[in-house]
C-alpha cells in the first residue's frame, strides 16, 4: 500500500453546462459521492426570501457591502442580474481549500472565467457538460415540465452560446449516460486531488526522501 501523505489542499471545482445537459445533477451525485465536499454559498444584495437562512442559502449583505468586497478584490466573480448583485465571497473558500476540503461551484461561463483569473486560479478544476445533441437537450428541457414553450426557447438560444466557451474548461464531459459521465467525473476529481500544487507536504516529504538518500550515501 502506498503511503499517503498527510494532508492536501482542496480543489475549487467549477460545474458549467447550458441548461438541461445535467450538470445539477451531477453536482448532487457529487455531493452524495463524497460529503466533506460542500456548495460554495454566494452572496447577494437582494432581501432574503421566506424560510431562507443568512450564512446558509445566501451572505445577505447591502449594496454597499457587496462593492466594497469587489473594490478590494475579495469576490471571486459577480455580476448583476434583475437589478441585484450576485458573487462568490473568497474569503470561505480560501479558508476551506487551505483546510483541504473541495468547494463546488455551479456557475456559468462568465463565472468561471473571472474564478480562473482569481487569486485562487491555481486550484481550480473546471468541468464543462455538453449534452449529446440539441434534440436531447430540448427533448430533456421539456421532460422536465418546469418552463412553457416560452423559457423553453429561450433557454435553447441560449444555450448555444454557452456551449460555445466549452473550450475554455479543464475538461469536457458528453453527457449521453448518466451513469456513465458521473464515473468519469469521479475520476477527474479523484485524480486532480493528487496533483502536486494540492500536496502541500510533498515537498517536505521528497526533502526527507533526499536527506535519507544521502545518509545512506555517506
Amino acid at each position: 500500500m502506498g503511503t499517503q501523505l498527510e494532508n492536501r489542499r482542496g480543489l475549487l471545482i467549477i460545474l458549467s453546462s447550458p441548461s438541461g445537459a445535467g450538470k445539477s445533477t451531477l453536482a448532487k451525485q457529487l455531493m452524495a459521492w463524497d460529503d466533506t465536499l460542500s456548495f460554495s454559498v454566494s452572496a447577494t444584495t437582494r432581501a432574503p426570501r421566506a424560510g431562507e437562512v443568512d450564512g446558509t442559502d445566501y451572505h445577505f449583505l447591502d449594496d454597499a457591502a457587496f462593492r466594497g468586497l469587489v473594490a478590494d478584490g475579495k469576490m471571486l466573480e459577480h455580476a448583476h442580474v434583475f437589478g441585484n448583485f450576485y458573487g462568490s465571497p473568497e474569503g470561505p473558500v480560501r479558508e476551506a481549500i487551505e483546510a483541504g476540503r473541495d468547494v463546488l461551484f455551479d456557475i456559468d461561463w462568465q463565472g468561471a472565467q473571472q474564478i480562473g483569473r482569481s487569486a485562487l486560479q491555481d486550484h481550480v478544476l473546471s468541468i464543462f457538460v455538453l449534452p449529446p445533441s440539441i434534440t436531447e437537450l430540448r427533448r430533456r428541457l421539456i421532460s422536465r415540465g418546469q418552463d412553457d414553450s416560452d423559457v423553453i426557447q429561450k433557454r435553447m438560444q441560449k444555450s448555444w452560446d454557452e456551449i460555445s466557451h466549452w473550450d475554455g474548461y479543464d475538461y469536457v464531459l458528453v453527457n449521453d449516460d448518466l451513469d456513465a459521465t458521473f464515473e468519469q467525473l469521479k475520476t477527474i476529481v479523484s485524480a486532480e486531488r493528487l496533483r502536486s500544487a494540492q500536496q502541500p507536504g510533498l515537498l517536505p516529504f521528497v526533502r526527507g526522501l533526499q536527506s535519507e538518500f544521502e545518509e545512506e550515501e555517506q
